[in-house]
């Protein structure tokens, strides 16, 4: 028997894993009017960005890092919208492309923290009004919780996506073994859990949101 979670599996030479190019699958669909100024394309990237922009001010206060941080969620966004498309490798949904977004930024944003703001990450690691004979425990949880972040934030957005794609794949392949009317009525279902994949973007924008968000805002 075939296992439901075999859709996640590359099928392609491991030679040439052509799958992996399903990553800049976005940048090839980009219509001609996304370049033009101004057009709905660019009012709707401005507002994205404008909201990014606001949000990020929180936490990170360079220009040059929210620059960073929005085009990466912006390439993620656009590889878990295609990803709902049938027949399109969604490359998110892998623990080692999430963990290659994820580990890279987590260790660049500590090593920075701690050469220029050493006063402030070690401030960080006891919580204000702790008392003195807690403090070497909680150093230890603050440390154990830095270092296991990326991996729990990567497997929360994992799983994300999958049980969204899993859902449509459970729904789709029960179709062929039901009659024309219950069939009618999967179809219809199939098409809202669709339309709530793409109208609310639990898996496409707000996962990825929240992965940046969580990583970054305790610090």
């Amino acid at each position: 028997m075939m296992s439901i979670f075999n859709i996640f599996d590359p099928s392609t030479n491991n030679s040439f894993a052509l799958n992996w190019m399903s990553t800049m699958f976005p940048i090839l669909f980009l219509s001609m009017n996304f370049w033009f100024i101004p057009s709905r394309w660019n009012n709707l990237w401005n507002f994205l960005f404008k909201f990014l922009n606001n949000e990020l001010n929180v936490i990170l206060q360079k220009k040059i890092y929210k620059i960073n941080f929005i085009s990466m969620f912006s390439m993620i966004m656009m590889i878990n919208l295609m990803g709902l498309f049938s027949f399109i490798f969604t490359s998110s949904s892998h623990m080692s492309m999430n963990l290659s977004l994820s580990l890279p930024m987590w260790l660049s944003f500590m090593i920075i923290g701690w050469m220029f703001n050493t006063n402030h990450m070690l401030a960080h690691q006891v919580p204000q009004g702790t008392p003195n004979i807690l403090m070497p425990f909680m150093v230890m949880i603050e440390f154990i919780s830095n270092i296991i972040r990326p991996g729990t934030l990567s497997i929360r957005l994992t799983a994300n996506m999958i049980a969204g794609h899993l859902l449509l794949t459970l729904i789709s392949n029960n179709g062929n073994k039901l009659m024309f009317i219950f069939a009618m009525s999967l179809i219809i279902i199939q098409t809202l859990l669709m339309m709530l994949e793409l109208s609310c973007c639990n898996n496409s924008i707000m996962c990825f949101y929240n992965f940046i968000k969580t990583m970054f805002s305790s610090n």
